[in-house]
């Protein structure tokens, strides 16, 4: 009875391999930066000013959560280990990145 108690919690406990949450975890670092950077060219190519800019750049940050949930087939325990990673990690991080370019192009368009 009670190898059959640690056969089942054995086959409930869920194996990573760090190498591989490592990898998954920066190509979403990745495409969050370039999408950052895409999307406050955008934006000031656009001519967004003030809260209208952050609220694009908020709805890009979701649509890239939402299509990273996509590539992964909203599968994501079979690549992540929570659904954090793949939503709120990084969320903030390409903030910088698309402040930069979004007024840089904003003034090369609209001041320029």
């Amino acid at each position: 009875m009670d190898s059959r108690a640690s056969e089942k919690q054995s086959e409930d406990l869920e194996i990573f391999s760090a190498e591989n949450l490592q990898s998954n975890m920066k190509s979403i670092y990745y495409s969050r930066t370039f999408l950052s950077i895409v999307g406050g060219v955008v934006a000031g190519i656009w001519g967004f000013t003030g809260l209208m800019g952050f609220v694009f750049y908020f709805l890009v940050m979701a649509i890239a959560s939402l299509g990273l949930a996509a590539k992964a087939k909203f599968s994501v325990r079979a690549y992540f280990d929570s659904w954090n990673r793949i939503v709120v990690d990084g969320f903030l991080g390409g903030l910088m990145s698309y402040v930069l370019f979004w007024t840089f192009a904003y003034d090369i368009v609209h001041i320029f």
